[in-house]
């Protein structure tokens, strides 16, 4: 049998550039701006709070000085600065053989990155495995892109210690000094409490959270006895998933999870869509679009 040529950062973006990036192009025109930039970067002035307005905006120092809900507005600038906030820890390795969390993850990294230096900005990034792995400055240019490839391919090591998303957020808001758009891609799963860090990270930076999940963390196929291994602690456990009790017990916790997900990230003020690692990377980043889209109008 010929043997496969291993993954590289250039054979990697090369396939997403023909396989992803150009048939964005053709699907949206351009308009992928709409789910990269979001509202402006430098502030350009302030204003009376008007019905519609994202509460995100509002400039509570000055409205509780005048009494009146002002709002914060925005230049539109042609580049900006981009930070991507990558959640490499052990629950990213679940999911099918050939297309982990941790893959798809690789693959959306990659392409926003691509995106974004393509147009003449800068992204930086911090990768995070339980602890900060590694942050890469902002730059421009293909090159950049290809670095960041390069580290997120690197074999993930285990830490022995259990995800807390809050240092991630923390270190992102001592890391990146002028105001941003910051793009976060995790499992979100994580110990509790989270949320704040998220909250003020969201305060000063344009943020867009991607949620990125497997089906069977939603709905256990009946596979008969079978152990299953804790990814964030290696606790091994034997569970019997023919038991159509014990299926319909796991539909409604990992449901319950779903909802409290988004809970959480309304009270940060943080928009959040989830990714499937089954999902077609171009049809997700799509209706991602329209949705954001949307949400603006």
């Amino acid at each position: 049998m010929p043997s496969i040529a291993p993954a590289t950062p250039e054979r990697v973006l090369r396939r997403l550039e023909w396989r992803v990036i150009r048939r964005l192009d053709g699907r949206l025109q351009g308009d992928y701006r709409t789910l990269l930039r979001g509202a402006g970067i430098d502030l350009a002035d302030l204003r009376d709070y008007e019905p519609g307005d994202d509460v995100r905006s509002i400039d509570w120092n000055v409205t509780a000085r005048t009494d009146s809900v002002h709002v914060r507005t925005y230049h539109e600038d042609r580049d900006l600065t981009a930070w991507l906030l990558l959640d490499r820890s052990p629950s990213m390795s679940f999911g099918p053989v050939d297309r982990p969390k941790e893959l798809v993850l690789t693959e959306l990294a990659t392409t926003l990155a691509r995106l974004l230096t393509r147009g003449g900005n800068r992204v930086g990034a911090i990768l995070y495995n339980n602890r900060p792995e590694r942050v890469i400055a902002p730059r421009t240019g293909r090159n950049q892109v290809l670095r960041l490839a390069h580290d997120l391919l690197r074999p993930v090591e285990s830490t022995g210690t259990a995800t807390d998303l809050g240092d991630l957020f923390r270190l992102a808001s001592s890391t990146i000094q002028r105001r941003s758009l910051v793009l976060v891609v995790s499992d979100f799963i994580s110990e509790p409490g989270w949320e704040r860090a998220l909250a003020l990270l969201s305060q000063r930076h344009e943020l867009i959270a991607i949620h990125l999940v497997d089906q069977r963390e939603l709905e256990l196929p009946d596979a008969g006895l079978i152990v299953v291994e804790d990814a964030e602690t290696g606790e091994l456990l034997s569970v019997d998933t023919s038991d159509v009790e014990f299926r319909h017990r796991f539909h409604e916790v990992a449901e319950a999870r779903q909802h409290e997900l988004l809970a959480s990230a309304r009270r940060a003020g943080v928009d959040l869509y989830t990714v499937s690692t089954d999902e077609d990377l171009v049809g997700a980043l799509v209706r991602i679009v329209a949705v954001r889209r949307k949400r603006k109008r």
